[in-house]
């Protein structure tokens, strides 16, 4: 999923193993990740997923005024919220002490890798041929 003012760019879904960073596309005021290796395309994260950074998350404070808080972890899950606000971001990081923070909010330039996607979105185990008993 990317987020709304996203949508409209071409994207692709993360993977395990993905190192994403953190950036600002275009024209819009939206932040989101891309690969680190292709800076020019979203890379969308579903709800669910888990991720690791680099150091401990940033955020940027609304007014530049006030300097960027590190908010003391490296691990979050990615959800969705205010879904029935169709014009508001979505995209979020739930951090393990449950304080959530929306993604536009995370300082540029931070790196992360996708540990884990939801188990909906895992490839199905190869079933094993079965065993012959004699």
């Amino acid at each position: 999923m990317c987020d709304y003012s996203l949508e409209h760019l071409e994207s692709r879904p993360a993977a395990v193993g993905d190192k994403l960073v953190t950036t600002k596309f275009g024209q819009s005021f939206t932040r989101g990740f891309c690969s680190v290796y292709e800076r020019r395309v979203p890379v969308c994260v579903h709800p669910g997923t888990e991720l690791a950074f680099d150091h401990n998350i940033e955020i940027q404070a609304p007014f530049r005024l006030f300097p960027v808080r590190s908010l003391g972890a490296r691990v979050a899950r990615f959800r969705r919220m205010n879904e029935d606000k169709p014009y508001r971001h979505h995209d979020a990081l739930e951090l393990p002490s449950g304080q959530v923070v929306l993604l536009t909010s995370l300082c540029e330039g931070q790196r992360a890798t996708v540990i884990q996607l939801p188990v909906t979105e895992r490839q199905p185990a190869r079933q094993a041929s079965p065993s012959v008993v004699a």
